[in-house]
């Protein structure tokens, strides 16, 4: 059975990046949305990803940011992935200066088709859209309808799956939806943007398990 890759997202320091990648994190991620309250600054990014294992990827967060401004973060941090949270279209993923996910809000109304017109990306991140939520793209810690999502995968290269994700629920959903990825960021906080050891390791163990039971892909 394939393993499943697990990003820990929203990374505002050294010693959380590195409990991460100890953990068995395949990925960490940065938030650069100023709106965000795990916003991390640029050079601050940076000396987090230098700490980090080098085969730990580094994956870069953004809203509806300027393709030329990604590409200058993307430079300055070593990112390796970009990771697009906001309303781009799909001809953003275009000329990129890194391989992109595109996340799309998964709620009342939501069809595969949404998902599909980003085939063209590295992979199709599925998060939660709150009834009535209209600003904040992630992070939201609610997970949604796993059952609106189920297929998907096998109808995209590369599906992960956010929104919501704790210990105690991330085999559960890895059964239902999977995933080729999970994304987990509010789920093993303490505070916003600071991590709690202790949910770390019982996140990633339980993605672990449930690939040992065959509950994966």
């Amino acid at each position: 059975m394939s393993r499943v890759f697990v990003k820990v997202c929203g990374i505002t320091r050294p010693e959380d990046g590195l409990l991460a990648a100890e953990a068995g994190a395949d990925a960490v991620g940065f938030v650069f949305y100023p709106m965000s309250p795990r916003r991390v600054d640029v050079s601050r990014a940076a000396e987090i990803a230098r700490e980090i294992p080098p085969l730990v990827a580094r994956v870069g967060v953004f809203v509806d940011a300027a393709r030329d401004e990604m590409a200058r973060v993307a430079d300055e941090v070593g990112l390796d992935l970009l990771q697009l949270h906001g309303e781009e279209p799909p001809e953003t993923l275009e000329g990129l200066p890194r391989r992109a996910l595109k996340a799309v809000r998964v709620g009342k109304g939501f069809t595969p088709e949404v998902a599909l017109r980003y085939r063209g990306a590295a992979g199709v991140v599925v998060d939660t859209r709150l009834v009535g939520e209209t600003v904040m793209p992630g992070g939201t810690g609610t997970p949604f309808d796993w059952t609106l999502v189920k297929g998907l995968r096998d109808r995209v290269g590369f599906l992960m799956l956010a929104g919501g994700l704790t210990p105690d629920n991330v085999a559960e959903a890895i059964r239902e939806v999977r995933p080729h990825a999970v994304d987990v960021s509010s789920g093993v906080e303490r505070l916003p943007g600071r991590k709690e050891p202790a949910r770390v390791r019982a996140f990633v163990e339980a993605v672990r398990a449930v690939e040992r039971e065959g509950g994966g892909r």
